[in-house]
């Protein structure tokens, strides 16, 4: 009978998946996306904000760029790296700290904006994440998140990869933060004004739906990890699923030699109580 890991044995998972591959890569198909998240939060200059898994700074970097006083965290210290690098080479101050979503390493009541994208949604304890945010932030304060939904296409790429690689038992979807009512119940605790939607996003990238498949199975990190749990056979599995998934989705006009994916997200947005 298969045993739920340790929380430390998680951790160490979770930031070997987020350091395998280069996530750098798969956050530039989706930076565009970003900065339109970031920019309909309508977020004043000045404002003191953290981007809690900000990987390589898709959020963090327009926002220090409308001249937010932004602090981006992640777990993953070569995502940091890059982060840094791409404020760097716009002239931009963030500051960008290695930490944990379940523990952030800042005093209570530091921040007026607290947002996440494609992140967050990722840590194993949902609940102490949801209380961390409250922390943080001042009463009155804004919440943001991006997070992938059940129904979207990344949702259906984490199922078609989990039913080849189970996920750690008594572990929730990560995709539980894109469900409305689940959303409603972590937040209410700690906030007010709970607010969800679904918003669009693109994948549009170039080559067919098998090029699509090679790009996250070389970069993005849970896909990477995936695939190498694998034997031949196991993988050639998983290549077939992720191949017939990104050709049923793909609406572009020529689609043997360009892929794109009419994606979506939840976007939550709420007030600390």
């Amino acid at each position: 009978m298969a045993t739920t890991p340790n929380i430390d044995q998680l951790k160490q998972g979770m930031r070997n998946t987020w350091m395998a591959g280069d996530f750098g890569v798969i956050a530039k198909t989706i930076s565009a996306g970003a900065e339109e998240f970031a920019h309909s939060l309508n977020i004043p200059a000045g404002a003191k904000v953290l981007d809690v898994a900000t990987g390589t700074g898709n959020v963090a970097i327009p926002l220090a760029r409308s001249g937010c006083i932004v602090t981006g965290v992640d777990i993953a210290p070569n995502l940091l790296v890059q982060a840094r690098e791409r404020a760097a080479a716009e002239g931009l101050t963030v500051t960008f700290d290695e930490g944990d979503a379940e523990a952030l390493p800042y005093p209570d009541a530091s921040f007026d904006v607290v947002v996440t994208m494609f992140g967050a949604m990722f840590a194993p304890r949902p609940e102490l994440v949801a209380k961390e945010f409250a922390r943080v932030l001042r009463p009155g304060g804004l919440l943001a998140m991006a997070n992938w939904n059940p129904e979207s296409f990344t949702g259906k790429m984490l199922r078609a990869g989990s039913k080849h690689v189970p996920p750690p038992p008594g572990i929730a979807p990560p995709v539980q933060w894109g469900d409305d009512a689940i959303v409603q119940q972590r937040l209410a605790d700690g906030f007010t004004e709970i607010h969800t939607e679904l918003a669009p996003i693109a994948f549009d990238l170039p080559g067919g739906p098998e090029a699509a498949v090679q790009l996250f199975r070389t970069y993005y990190g849970p896909t990477y990890m995936a695939f190498g749990r694998l034997d031949e056979a196991g993988q050639a599995a998983l290549a077939a699923d992720m191949v017939a998934l990104w050709s049923e989705h793909n609406v572009a006009d020529d689609p043997a030699s360009h892929t794109l994916v009419r994606n979506e997200y939840r976007k939550v947005t709420a007030r600390r109580a």
